[in-house]
């Protein structure tokens, strides 16, 4: 439990915002428990941005941030703690918000260049996160038998590689037979969650 109001950034990474899905659901429940508890909440919807995927490591390295984009990177330098909503898609994040990471996690802001540590110096700590993640599969068959190769991959090598931790997880499996009672209790414990900026 946070002692005092938490500044927290609601990242909605389901590219499709054509239609209401579980995950949109899952984001305004954290969202209105986080701001029924006085947290200040800034939300970044993926699938309405418009931006280009980087096709280079010149353009990641020397390229100009996307005008779309640098209200979103404002909002990562602004917060505390970030949560990451997204669908399970052929195993990992859907490639668009994978494409938004890589444009927004630009040497020069997640990082900085060091010449003694070939890691770079990570420019984003002092922040906590939490990957929510819903799936057609059973979270634990995920969890233990593919080992959450992908959540394993973006808590390590992007989050931690920027400096953000602690990283917290809540898998969602089984998503197609969760009925209106399913999806309410799971709405709960975000809200929870929410409340508790984690």
């Amino acid at each position: 439990m946070t002692a005092s109001p938490s500044r927290i950034l609601i990242v909605d990474g389901h590219p499709d915002v054509s239609s209401r899905h579980l995950v949109h659901t899952l984001v305004d429940a954290y969202a209105e428990g986080a701001l029924a508890a006085g947290h200040e909440v800034r939300r970044v919807d993926v699938g309405a941005l418009d931006f280009p995927l980087l096709r280079s490591a010149a353009d990641w390295e020397h390229g100009v941030l996307p005008d779309t984009l640098k209200a979103a990177q404002d909002d990562i330098a602004w917060s505390q703690h970030i949560v990451l909503c997204f669908p399970l898609w052929m195993g990992d994040m859907p490639a668009l918000l994978k494409g938004f990471l890589e444009q927004v996690a630009r040497p020069g802001f997640a990082f900085h260049r060091d010449e003694q540590n070939p890691f770079g110096k990570k420019a984003l700590g002092g922040r906590s996160a939490r990957i929510v993640v819903t799936m057609g599969m059973p979270a634990l068959l995920y969890r233990w038998y593919f080992r959450a190769h992908s959540i394993k991959s973006l808590e390590r090598n992007i989050l931690g590689f920027v400096g953000i931790a602690p990283v917290h997880e809540t898998l969602i499996g089984l998503v197609d037979g969760l009925g209106e009672k399913g999806v309410a209790q799971w709405c709960a414990k975000l809200g929870k969650l929410g409340r508790q900026a984690a």
